[in-house]
C-alpha cells in the first residue's frame, strides 16, 4: 500500500524478529445481515470457501477475492466489532479501470477512479491512504500506488482498489516472480510490449529476435522494483 521505501536490511526492522514465515490469511468483516453480505460478496465474483452454520447461534462464511492469498470471514457471533466498522481494506489490482468496470458490470456501486492531491492530506473527502483530498481521474503519470477507487458493502465496510504495476525495491523477492491471475500476467505482457516497442525505436527500428528474453527481464524487474531494461 505504502510508497515509502524501507531498506530490507534495516537493523531496526530486523531486531528481535525471528525469520519465520507469517502469512496474512484472514480479515474478519463485521456484518449485520449474514445472508445479505453473502449475496454481495458472491456478486463480486469472489470464491466461496465455506458456509458453516452450527444451528446453535453461530455461523461463519469465508470468501476469497480472485488471485488473493488472503480471505475474508464474516458471520454470526464471529466478532464483537460493530457492523460496517471495517475500513481501509485495500484490494491491489494491475488495471484499475478494468477492475472498476468488473464491479459495475456486477451491479456494484463504486466511486470514480481518483488520485491524491500532491501531498495535500487535509480535506472533506472520505479518508484513504493519502489523506482526505481526492482528485478525480487516475494519476496523470499513471504511477504505481497512486490511483484508487472505493466501494462499500451493504453494512458500510469500506474497500479500495489500489493500482500497482511495479513494486518498490525490496517489496517482492526478485528470485520468485509470480502472477496472481491470468489477467495480471496479460497486463504485465502488455506493459512489456509497450516498453519493448520504445526499445526497438531506440535501436533503429530493427526487429529484436531476442524479444522473449527482453520481455522476461522487464517483467521480473518491474515486479521486483528493480531498474527496468532500456
Amino acid at each position: 500500500m505504502s510508497t515509502k521505501p524501507v531498506r530490507a536490511n534495516d537493523p531496526a526492522s530486523d531486531a528481535g524478529v525471528a525469520r519465520v514465515d507469517m502469512k496474512f490469511e484472514i480479515v474478519v468483516i463485521p456484518v449485520s445481515d449474514v445472508d445479505r453480505a453473502k449475496e454481495f460478496y458472491a456478486r463480486l465474483g469472489w470464491r466461496l470457501d465455506a458456509d458453516y452454520d452450527s444451528g446453535k447461534d453461530f455461523r461463519v462464511i469465508q470468501f476469497t477475492p480472485p488471485g488473493s492469498g488472503c480471505s475474508i470471514i464474516f458471520g454470526k457471533n464471529v466478532t464483537p466489532a460493530a457492523p460496517g466498522s471495517a475500513q481501509g481494506l485495500y484490494l491491489i489490482v494491475s488495471d484499475i479501470q478494468a477492475a472498476r468496470k468488473a464491479l459495475l458490470d456486477h451491479g456494484v456501486e463504486i466511486s470514480e477512479v481518483f488520485h491524491d492531491s500532491a501531498g495535500v492530506y487535509m480535506g472533506t473527502d472520505e479518508p484513504y491512504l493519502f489523506g482526505r483530498a481526492r482528485v478525480s481521474g487516475p494519476d496523470a503519470e499513471h504511477r504505481s500506488y497512486r490511483s484508487f477507487a472505493s466501494f462499500h458493502d451493504p453494512d458500510g465496510n469500506g474497500w479500495l482498489f489500489q493500482e500497482i504495476t511495479a513494486r518498490l525495491p525490496g517489496r517482492i523477492d526478485s528470485a520468485a516472480t509470480t502472477f496472481a491471475s491470468a489477467n495480471d500476467l496479460a497486463s504485465a505482457f502488455r506493459r512489456a510490449a509497450a516498453a519493448h516497442g520504445k526499445h526497438e525505436e531506440r535501436t533503429g527500428g530493427q526487429r529484436d529476435e531476442n524479444w522473449p528474453d527482453w520481455y522476461a527481464a522487464y517483467m521480473v524487474a518491474e515486479q521486483a522494483g528493480a531498474d527496468l531494461p532500456q
